[in-house]
């Protein structure tokens, strides 16, 4: 590894990074992270803070499980890689897709068809559910509906049912068909609702109008997630997802839960759509399934999805897949990831420690007036909405964003920006003086705007 000063003096020189500005980067360097060991990350200069974004989402289990990393490291010796194209497979993948299917049984889980992360998951779903109908003999449903406010990763099908425009304008025109319906959002909706359960009753409305609009013989799939993360932590009310799951069923269109963030324990059950009652058509499921050690993710299917794929001719060949679908080295970390999870119970975990962080987050929202909303309660997954006029719901400016960011990181903790929101995900492994820690380093933050 080359020098301090050498890394230094080349950071986002040569590399360009997601989801930012070229410029921006070498105008203020990104942070160089050097180390991890449970809960918290270190810097080059030698900071160490907790990381309440667990990576991105996706580091539940922590920095430190040997057993994961072992498995990594004894599959690299044994098999580094053969393609799971058909005709060839490998030990592990077997395995792990055996392990993932018991996992999510409960869910009607059948199959696992695996890929390299979340948004290969997304893409996965939608082009199955275009091919899923025209085995049906349904060729004319190929339209998707989605919701503002949701994430689906960045290939151009998900960013066609993407819901934040940030992810769209630079790239339009994208997948034609896709339609979206208002988020379970009542902090800002266009129906000034702030009923939770009132508001899914509107949504569920304006999803009737637009299937009659659009003609439910030309609609695929719904999807959507169940907590929605990137948006800013919007959580539905009870009554949501089972609504888009009877109305999914009544008009013949396939419900995809996205379950990229959700799944895996993040919201104090194994799946976020479990955690609602429902038992949808395909999930998406990527970064826990790993704890983001390895990049892996699985598109899981239902037995009505695959009970359609398996009896049919020629037409049920699916011709479309990655290189690295069921990597050995990615099994064998799916295999250990899911033993390591299931023993230490990590739902049970981010359940009580979510509860923690979202009542202390709640009690400086006491303290601090540029907190206009605070959002999740459901396992490990807290959202702040920032303003600058808590009467008017003003968005807070950039500049006083990157302030709470910045002082938060130097008082111990990092916390993840999407736009006027603060967002933290973390390891589902993380204590309850960890999460003290945050809530001070958020404290200062907002302090210092």
């Amino acid at each position: 590894m080359k020098d301090e000063n050498f890394l230094k003096e080349n950071n986002a020189l040569q590399l360009w990074h997601p989801m930012g500005h070229p410029g921006d980067a070498q105008v203020t360097p990104p942070k160089i992270i050097k180390g991890a060991a449970g809960s918290s990350i270190t810097d080059i200069d030698g900071h160490s803070v907790v990381d309440a974004v667990g990576g991105l989402w996706c580091v539940n289990l922590g920095y430190s499980n040997d057993k994961v990393k072992q498995s990594i490291a004894d599959q690299l010796y044994e098999l580094p890689y053969y393609s799971a194209f058909a005709g060839t497979s490998n030990p592990p993948a077997i395995e792990a897709a055996y392990k993932v299917q018991e996992f999510f049984a409960p869910d009607g889980i059948e199959r696992v068809f695996f890929t390299s992360g979340g948004s290969d998951t997304v893409e996965t779903c939608l082009r199955l559910a275009r091919q899923y109908h025209r085995l049906r003999g349904e060729p004319t449903r190929t339209k998707f509906l989605s919701l503002k406010k949701g994430y689906h990763g960045t290939h151009f099908g998900g960013a066609s049912v993407n819901g934040n425009n940030r992810f769209r304008i630079g790239y339009e025109p994208l997948l034609p068909g896709c339609f979206h319906l208002p988020a379970p959002y009542t902090y800002r909706n266009p129906f000034n609702e702030t009923d939770p359960a009132q508001l899914a009753q509107l949504i569920a409305q304006a999803m009737e109008d637009e299937i009659q609009f659009q003609g439910a013989n030309t609609i695929a799939a719904f999807i959507m997630e169940p907590i929605q993360g990137a948006g800013g932590v919007i959580v539905p009310d009870a009554t949501f997802m089972p609504l888009m799951r009877e109305i999914c069923d009544r008009h013949g269109i396939l419900l995809i839960s996205d379950e990229v963030i959700t799944g895996f324990g993040r919201t104090g059950d194994w799946s976020g759509a479990r955690h609602w009652g429902v038992k949808p058509d395909m999930m998406c499921t990527a970064k826990g399934i790993t704890s983001g050690y390895f990049p892996v993710g699985a598109a899981l299917i239902s037995g009505k999805v695959a009970e359609v794929f398996e009896t049919s001719g020629a037409e049920g060949a699916i011709y479309h897949g990655y290189t690295y679908s069921a990597h050995p080295v990615g099994a064998a970390a799916v295999i250990a990831c899911l033993e390591e999870t299931l023993r230490l119970d990590t739902k049970t975990n981010a359940a009580a420690l979510g509860t923690q962080l979202h009542e202390g987050v709640l009690k400086l929202a006491e303290k601090h007036d540029i907190i206009g909303d605070v959002r999740g309660g459901h396992g490990l997954m807290t959202g702040i909405e920032i303003v600058s006029n808590r009467d008017a719901k003003t968005p807070m400016d950039n500049d006083t964003m990157k302030r709470i960011h910045q002082t938060a990181y130097e008082a111990g903790a990092m916390v993840r920006l999407g736009a006027h929101n603060v967002l933290m995900s973390p390891p589902l492994t993380i204590t309850a003086g960890e999460v003290n820690t945050i809530l001070a380093a958020l404290d200062a933050g907002f302090a210092a705007a």
